[in-house]
């Protein structure tokens, strides 16, 4: 569950307009400056420490505001395209705010333990899906002339299965680009998105390699309030993307509308 403290966070960032950018002084506040123990800070994100204080890294926030934008500035030409976005963080810091960012902009999400082969492999996963639906659906013809043992086993099939693809369920294809919080937690799903040339955004702390990401973003992984602030402004992207992409359909349709009306009155 997501506690108060995090829920009230989380309310004042989604009051935000989608066109205000996140500060300096906004990631200071969060702790997104602070990284590993300087002992395992990965040799590629050296460039990206800019201190280091009681032996912890301090990130340099420029890359990151500069990592962001440059994120930001793929993921919404991908939406705008009707490009998909599958958002992955399973770890306990990060699977909350996934789960309510990705549902909020209507995107894609895993926060459960990634199943290997769900990118690489995606015509099986797209299987079990299908039989997800199949249980789920009511009045199913699946449960039909059981015993109660046989239909206890579906319902415990059911559960597992929804367990496993919440979030994708109704993912019908690959995603165009992914957003992934901790690239060391989230290692497989990296190697599986670069084999398929998916590109990767990715928040990365002093003890991840940046250049496993398309777009890295440097900052603390490991801090709620960062993780919030980050993912809440990529998700705001998306959602401003979609509403101006809804306002030009409508347009086109009234201008249609206004067409065929004007082609009538001439007839």
């Amino acid at each position: 569950m997501v506690n108060l403290e995090q829920e009230r966070n989380s309310n004042s960032l989604r009051d935000k307009k989608y066109m205000e950018k996140i500060t300096k002084e906004d990631l200071l506040n969060s702790g997104a400056h602070f990284g590993h123990v300087s002992s395992k800070t990965d040799p590629n994100f050296k460039d990206y420490v800019i201190s280091q204080k009681n032996g912890i890294d301090i990130i340099n926030l420029d890359y990151t505001l500069d990592g962001l934008e440059k994120a930001l500035q793929s993921i919404t030409s991908t939406v705008e395209k009707n490009g998909e976005i599958l958002f992955v963080g399973t770890k306990k810091h990060a699977k909350d705010v996934i789960q309510q960012e990705a549902d909020r902009c209507g995107m894609f999400y895993v926060v459960e333990r990634w199943l290997g082969g769900t990118l690489t492999n995606f015509s099986t996963v797209k299987k079990s899906i299908k039989r997800l639906h199949s249980l789920e659906k009511e009045g199913s013809t699946v449960f039909e002339d059981l015993t109660k043992k046989e239909i206890l086993k579906l319902n415990r099939e059911k559960i597992k299965l929804s367990d496993q693809h919440r979030g994708i369920k109704d993912m019908r294809r690959l995603p165009n680009m992914i957003v992934i919080v901790d690239g060391k937690t989230e290692s497989i799903a990296i190697k599986e998105a670069q084999k398929l040339e998916i590109p990767i955004v990715c928040i990365v702390d002093s003890n991840t390699d940046p250049a496993l990401c398309t777009y890295p973003i440097p900052a603390n992984d490991d801090s709620i309030r960062t993780i919030q602030l980050l993912v809440t402004e990529i998700a705001n992207a998306i959602i401003g993307v979609a509403q101006k992409n809804k306002k030009a359909e409508e347009a086109e349709k009234a201008e249609a509308t206004k067409s065929k009306i004007e082609e009538k009155k001439e007839a």
